[in-house]
This record gives C-alpha cells, structure tokens and sequence, in this order.
C-alpha cells in the first residue's frame, strides 16, 4: 500500500464466495469493538460465508492486543448473529490467568480510548511494546510519544509501507534511534539499508524521499551491503550459523528471529512456574503463606475443619 490511509477511511468491504473473511484489529484501533467491526461489513453473495477472526482471553486482550473474545462474542449476539463457542469453559481459563498477573504484578489488558494519532503511526500493538522495550533499555522510555510521532515522519519518507511484519519493525526501530541520537538518519540499522536497496520489495526503494534514501546509502555500511548478493543461505549453513548440528529447528529458527543471546537466556531461566490450582482460594492462601521464609507455622481453622503447617529444622 502506497497510499496514505485517511483516519476516516470506511472499513473495506469484501466481495466472497467461499473463502472465510478474517481481518485482524487491534484493540488500539477503538474500532476493533464496535458493532460493525465484530462482524465487517461482507457482503454475502449465495449463501452463508464464515466471518473468523483473532481475540484473546482477558487478562491478555485489549490494551494493546487483540479484542476480548468474550466482549466481540457478547456484541455479535447483540446485532442477531449465532455464537459457537463454548464461553463457559474459558472463563475458568482467564480466571485462572488473571491471578497469575495479579500475583507477579504483570499488566492486565483493558479497553483502550480513542487515539487519532494511532491512526497517524499506524504502529500495530506488538510494535507499541517493542519500541517502549528499545527506549527502556537506554533509560528514555519516557519518550514513547516523541517515537511514535518519528514513526510518522519515518514512515512518509519510506513512501507509506505498509505497516505489519515486517516492515513496521523495520520503520519503528529507525524512528526510537533517531529520538534516541537527537539526529535523524546519524545511524541507520541494516534494515533501513535493507529496504532502500530494495531487498524487501523494489517498489518500497522507488517510492522512498529521495534525500532520505540518498543519506541512507551514502555510507560505508551501505556501499558494503550493496555489494553482497541478497543472502538465501542454505539450511546447512543456517543451522551452523545458528546452534549446529543439536539444534532443533525451532531453537534454530528463534536463534535466527531473535538472537542467541535471548534464547540462552530463556533457557537459563529454568523451567515454567508451576502455580497451585487458582480456583480453590484456601489453596491459594496457603500456598502463598508457606513461601514466606519468616512464617514457620501455619494454622487454619474453621467448625468442623483445622489445618497446621509446620516447618522444622532437618534433624
């Protein structure tokens, strides 16, 4: 997409025969909620067309990911349309995920309001906490608001790609070094090169400013990625470069999204937490008490019911 989207655009309507319908908004688009977004306006040619989508369970929807399951499920309803999931057996599983968060102190989705700047920066949810990680690491978090707004800047003088994997990393990190050096443009990733010689789609390099792409290439690092043949490395070699021969293939492909570095350190992490069953309070109270190294005994008593946990010294 080469156009600049206007924050009045209609949603699009789609002409269907067979294939299923799925659009994915996030729910800092406000109008992932709102009655005609639950259900898109398709228009139904011959027969019934399947309407899917993407939600999440609270406490992971809303805020900057996907809409409530649970509410887009309650809105269908609400304009005459037929639900078939099973809600019943998922609310113990957000529950259930809810203490989790609660317990170690971990955000907790909630509907957003409108933002007119989100239709401006056009930075999907995930990015939002890519660029707030970026800026926390050299203490500037703070100025999330400034990278969203070089996002703007960024993503005209690239000549509006579109914003989704991977392109919006590609323009979000350009914009939070930009804030972060005080000087557009000083320092550039690989990726900005990347895409002003066109390795990610020559349109994309043919549309960008043409000063902007001139300062992006008219350095060293560019001349020298210039002069490499666009990389399509074989899976011997990836798997080298990335682990050797014991790796999986999924360590091998994280190794190659991420870096080895992250995925070292998710395995020195040890293994999952395993949390007591949530659903049974007196449970979840005992189990949070025993963990308190000051509290060497534990009592609980009720008519008809008397529980002692007791820690003592290994003889």
């Amino acid at each position: 997409m080469t156009r600049k989207p206007k924050p009045d655009d209609p949603p699009p309507v789609y002409e269907v025969d067979e294939l299923p319908v799925e659009r994915r908004l996030f729910t800092r688009e406000r109008r992932a909620q709102s009655g005609p977004m639950v259900v898109e306006r398709v228009r139904l040619l011959e027969r019934d067309i399947a309407i899917e989508g993407q939600f999440d369970l609270p406490p992971l929807a809303d805020g900057s990911s996907n809409p409530s399951l649970f509410n887009v499920a309650r809105n269908a309803r609400a304009l005459g349309y037929k639900t078939v999931i099973d809600e019943d057996s998922l609310r113990p599983v957000s529950a259930h995920f809810a203490a989790i968060a609660r317990r170690e102190g971990l955000p907790i989705g909630a509907p957003v309001e409108y933002d007119e700047a989100q239709y401006h920066h056009q930075v999907p949810g995930g990015m939002i906490s890519n660029l707030a990680h970026q800026l926390r690491q050299v203490g500037m978090e703070h100025r999330l608001q400034e990278a969203l707004e070089e996002t703007v800047r960024v993503r005209a003088e690239w000549g509006y790609p579109v914003m989704v994997t991977p392109l919006s990393q590609f323009v979000g990190s350009q914009a939070a070094i930009n804030v972060i050096l005080g000087e557009r443009y000083r320092e550039v990733t690989d990726q900005t090169i990347g895409y002003a010689l066109g390795h990610h789609g020559a349109e994309g390099a043919a549309t960008m400013d043409p000063d902007v792409k001139d300062r992006i290439l008219n350095r060293p690092r560019a001349r020298e990625l210039a002069a490499i043949p666009f990389p399509d490395p074989p899976l011997a070699e990836m798997r080298a470069r990335y682990g050797g021969a014991g790796v999986s293939d999924d360590e091998m492909l994280m190794r190659w999204i991420t870096s080895r570095e992250d995925v070292d350190a998710m395995r020195a992490a040890g293994p999952p937490k395993d949390y007591t069953d949530l659903r049974h309070p007196l449970v979840a109270l005992v189990a949070s008490l025993v963990r308190h190294s000051d509290c060497d005994r534990v009592q609980v008593r009720k008519p008809g019911f008397a529980l002692t946990l007791e820690r003592r010294a290994t003889p």
